[in-house]
């Protein structure tokens, strides 16, 4: 089996909260979706998805995901889909860095890989836990009471994670808007959620213990990425007893297993775009399962084919490490495809599928931006 031909596809995702609010003042009412389908030889076809969260998260932005995709889809052709780690080898021999580019290719070279053999990927991930993946909301900042009626909101519809979006300037209210925003969230707590509270690298040392100082005692959540430097996260760390979790300083092979070495943090945020792929993913998995680190699998952004990577890798992270997966295709207007898991029980399982078991809707791609190959 060969890679005779790549399409990418373009696709704007609106938020379907209307105005998604981040720290710092950062904004967001859409996403741009880059989308792949590889087809091999025998006409077997694989679709998988990049969709940065805009371009102030991390170092990528949607135009630079395309043009990455064009640097590294020539080199593919010809290759077999199925060996995904020599996939990956020429990906970085093409191009050096740049994983929001290299992911979709790398999930659609899965999703050939299961239908090839007639198997899900979780399957070839390692094997799905076959029990039901608790899903996390994303409460973005607003004012308290509002952030708590949307978190009862997702709680009925049967969310058992949320994550509670923090990182107020000062002229907005700073640490004591925020200490406000996680009382408010967590005020109706129920037995068996979860709460991650998540700064996106927008408070320093200081705001952040101001903060913790601000809360009432005995709130049950854990902190993600605090802080913008690792530095600053490793002070925040030795001064407080609140779990930390790592998630834009950990991009990489290195970076996870630095957080390891140097003991940062207790718990990883996976989000399979900004690894790489899923092949890198299943990597980090490995490494955090290793040293047992909890994670939470998601993705940056995304529509259904992104939503179907997520679970397939989720079920496959042993069930007393996991946390939550993310519902990426709950949180964007446009359906690209129906993913066919299966809801229920407080959370999602995989389609017995082969492939990722979506079926995906050209009619809303349209044509295709860019064709290498027959």
């Amino acid at each position: 089996m060969k890679i005779a031909r790549i399409e990418l596809y373009k696709a704007d995702l609106p938020y379907s909260g209307g105005v998604y609010l981040l720290s710092g003042g950062r904004q967001y009412t859409s996403f741009d979706a880059s989308i792949v389908r590889i087809i091999a030889d025998d006409g077997t076809e694989g679709w998988g998805e990049s969709t940065p969260w805009g371009s102030t998260y991390i170092a990528s932005h949607a135009l630079g995901t395309r043009a990455g995709i064009a640097e590294i889809a020539p080199a593919l052709l010809g290759r077999d889909p199925r060996q995904v780690d020599r996939i990956n080898d020429t990906m970085d021999f093409a191009l050096v860095g740049h994983n929001h580019a290299k992911s979709a290719l790398d999930v659609a070279c899965w999703d050939i890989f299961g239908k090839s053999v007639g198997l899900p990927v979780a399957e070839l991930l390692g094997g799905g836990s076959g029990k039901p993946l608790p899903m996390i909301s994303s409460i973005y900042a607003g004012d308290p009471e509002e952030m708590r009626r949307r978190t009862a909101d997702h709680r009925a519809r049967g969310y058992l994670g949320h994550s509670v979006k923090i990182g107020a300037l000062d002229s907005e209210g700073g640490p004591t808007l925020d200490a406000e925003r996680i009382a408010a969230c967590l005020a109706d707590k129920k037995p068996g959620e979860f709460f991650l509270v998540d700064a996106n690298c927008g408070m320093t040392v200081e705001t952040a213990l101001r903060m913790l100082r601000l809360l009432p005692h005995g709130l049950d959540f854990v902190l993600e990425a605090p802080c913008a430097t690792w530095r600053e996260c490793v002070s925040l760390r030795r001064r407080t007893g609140v779990p930390i979790i790592f998630d834009e300083l950990a991009t990489n092979d290195a970076s996870v297993v630095q957080t390891i070495a140097d003991d940062v943090a207790d718990g990883i945020g996976l989000k399979i775009a900004k690894a790489g792929g899923l092949t890198h993913s299943r990597r980090h998995r490995d490494i955090c399962s290793a040293a047992g680190l909890t994670m939470s699998v998601q993705d940056t952004a995304g529509s259904a084919i992104a939503f179907a990577s997520i679970v397939h890798l989720g079920a496959t992270v042993p069930t007393r490490l996991l946390r939550c997966v993310a519902n990426t295709d709950d949180m964007v207007t446009l359906k690209t495809a129906a993913f066919n898991a299966r809801f229920g029980d407080g959370g999602v399982i995989p389609p017995d599928l082969p492939g990722l078991g979506i079926e995906v809707d050209r009619s809303v791609l349209g044509e295709p931006l860019t064709i290498w190959g027959d």
